[in-house]
């Protein structure tokens, strides 16, 4: 996937590819990392797998209405 982080040592903008399990082996190491040692990434990394979880329980229907 390679998400650009700029200057940023945070990984939240891989947070999403992180959660999906689409990140590649050294990016997955990368933020599993830093997730243990960051509070902020991990709290948002908690809030970006409630919400796949929960969009995973959506139905094509459930969009239409």
């Amino acid at each position: 996937m390679s998400a650009d982080p700029g200057d940023d040592p945070h990984v939240r903008l891989m947070l999403g590819a992180y959660v999906l399990d689409a990140l590649d082996a050294e990016e997955t190491c990368r933020v599993a990392r830093h997730i243990q040692g960051c509070d902020d990434c991990a709290r948002v990394y908690v809030e970006v797998a409630e919400a796949s979880a929960l969009l995973a329980l959506l139905r094509a229907e459930d969009l239409r209405e």
